[in-house]
């Protein structure tokens, strides 16, 4: 059964063919249901206006329609990240009141530190585990640098801010192509950031709400972020909100092998589509 779904590029770089593969994907699935075009644009260096609209572009090229979105809604539209300041912090103001977010000034490098010091049961079993070990990307952040007592704010000010994650619990939940898929808190991610210390939205804060507010009723999207997925269950618990449905695509490569990345030369869709490839080779064809 179609689902509302959602298709969000973010603007740090052209998007390539495995974007394309994914977002085809979450076109079809959404087909008759509904689909919303979120441009990911939450301000900093490295995001460019100018690849918003390449963005748009190598999508309409691909026959990929949205009913929801820019060039439906206008230039200024609600679709837009980086002018729905107020509605995040309005969710930071909502997860502060329930006590599951504190501030936390240490830099990645304190983070580094303290997780090659001595560790309590949880922050051993993360080392140990090998499932662990090949998902996590950074350190787990150690449950000796969360605050002692809790502090009220009543804005983030210029600290970034933690979401505190249940030592232990595992998350488990259904995804549409990949099946059950648990993950344990402290094991595989620790507390992570929802407010940065630039003052805005981090990634799991800001998906989160919007896809609530859209109601988006399944996040189609790659096999990559499937840790996410589980730090953002969290959130929509605390936050009393019931979490869409997921469907995590696998990952693209190329013909070495590699994920493909912003980064990848040659398979970026304009790049493509300048070598003469057609919109359908581009979703189908060997890479």
């Amino acid at each position: 059964m179609p689902l509302r779904g959602r298709i969000a590029p973010t603007p740090t770089g052209y998007l390539h063919a495995g974007h394309a593969r994914t977002f085809a994907i979450a076109a079809d699935r959404a087909r008759g249901a509904g689909l919303v075009l979120r441009i990911e644009d939450r301000a900093g260096p490295r995001y460019r206006p100018d690849y918003a609209a390449a963005a748009l572009e190598d999508l309409r090229w691909l026959g990929l329609d949205w009913t929801e979105g820019p060039d439906v809604g206008g230039p200024h539209s609600p679709y837009v990240q980086s002018e729905r300041a107020d509605w995040f912090l309005e969710v930071w103001r909502r997860l502060e009141a329930a006590g599951a977010i504190y501030p936390s000034p240490h830099s990645r490098r304190d983070v580094e530190e303290a997780a090659n010091a001595p560790h309590d049961p949880v922050s051993i079993a993360a080392q140990e585990a090998p499932s662990a070990s090949e998902r996590v990307c950074e350190p787990i952040f150690p449950p000796a640098l969360r605050p002692t007592h809790r502090e009220r704010a009543t804005a983030p000010g210029g600290v970034p801010w933690r979401f505190r994650v249940p030592d232990g619990r595992t998350i488990e939940f259904h995804d549409a192509l990949q099946g059950t898929v648990c993950r344990t808190a402290g094991v595989d991610f620790g507390d992570f950031v929802v407010w940065r210390r630039d003052d805005l939205a981090a990634y799991e804060l800001a998906v989160v709400a919007d896809d609530h507010a859209m109601e988006i009723a399944e996040v189609v999207r790659g096999a990559d972020l499937l840790t996410s997925t589980a730090r953002q269950i969290l959130l929509y618990e605390a936050l009393g909100w019931t979490p869409p449905a997921f469907c995590h695509t696998p990952l693209v490569c190329d013909a070495s092998g590699h994920r493909l990345a912003k980064r990848t030369g040659g398979l970026a869709i304009r790049e493509l589509r300048e070598a003469g490839w057609t919109p359908e080779e581009v979703l189908t064809r060997e890479l």
